[in-house]
């Protein structure tokens, strides 16, 4: 039986505050959830991730592919590497001097964004994944498939997504 203080009552006597115990295991499960959270987070997104995926240039007109609206100029991708497409989901490279190919910028293995095209490579910060940059093919990690390829056209100096 506990005992109080003269003149002061416990949560026990009133059962209208929680009692301390009922406070700390809340808060307990509180910070195990968030940091749950936080961890899970970490398997499908890279803190990294926006550092060096570069946006089209010319702003609005290249959203999404709209319409067949001009994603990229043939200059913008370079000879043996290429550019990731954040907003549209797509990598865009060119394997040799004017062929070029375009690929979903998600990995087959956790659907991470791939970051960087180095190398011959468009690569995956989450697990290290790689795929090659002719046809998407698995290079290297624990990616199960190839890149699922994107429709793109090119006319001129104008890539456009389709």
């Amino acid at each position: 039986m506990r005992t109080s203080l003269p003149g002061t009552t416990t949560s026990e006597e009133t059962g209208s505050a929680p009692c301390r115990r009922t406070v700390v295991a809340t808060i307990g499960a509180a910070g195990i959830a968030a940091a749950l959270t936080a961890c899970g987070a970490g398997d499908d997104k890279s803190s990294s991730e926006a550092a060096d995926v570069q946006e089209p240039e010319g702003g609005g007109d290249g959203g999404a592919g709209a319409g067949g609206a001009v994603l990229a100029k043939t200059s913008d991708i370079p000879v043996g590497g290429g550019k990731i497409f954040k907003d549209e989901q797509i990598v865009v490279t060119q394997p040799t001097e004017g062929e070029f190919k375009a690929f979903s910028n998600r990995c087959t293995h956790k659907q991470c964004p791939v970051t960087s095209v180095e190398g011959g490579t468009v690569n995956c910060p989450c697990h290290g994944s790689k795929f090659d940059i002719a046809d998407g093919s698995v290079r290297g990690g624990p990616a199960p498939k190839p890149l699922p390829a994107a429709e793109i056209t090119v006319a001129g100096d104008s890539i456009k997504l389709v």
